[in-house]
């Protein structure tokens, strides 16, 4: 998995492409956790984000917990098979998402 952050202002983009799965999960969260300091709104792009595994979620909630103290936290772009994992564990109806 390829994982780019862009920060703007107290704005960070998390912009994921490939698979997300037990072993780039961390990869994630160490993009997430390195650069959350001081941001106010958590955007994760996820238009080219192939698979995702319970790890993942698993580091989206963490962020989300993180988040809710200090700002907001949105998914966006987020592809039709992905959707279909946030649906079925319940996320989508916790988490602010916007499908493709």
């Amino acid at each position: 998995m390829n994982v780019t952050t862009k920060s703007e202002g107290e704005k960070l983009t998390v912009i994921c492409e490939g698979k997300l799965g037990t072993t780039s999960a961390p990869e994630l969260e160490k993009a997430v956790k390195n650069n959350i300091e001081g941001i106010s709104e958590l955007v994760f792009d996820f238009e080219k984000l192939e698979y995702m595994a319970s790890a993942g979620i698993r580091v989206l909630m963490s962020a989300g917990k993180t988040m809710a103290k200090q700002g907001s936290m949105k998914i966006i772009k987020v592809p039709p098979e992905i959707m279909e994992v946030f649906s079925f564990t319940g996320m989508a109806d916790i988490l602010d998402i916007e499908a493709l």
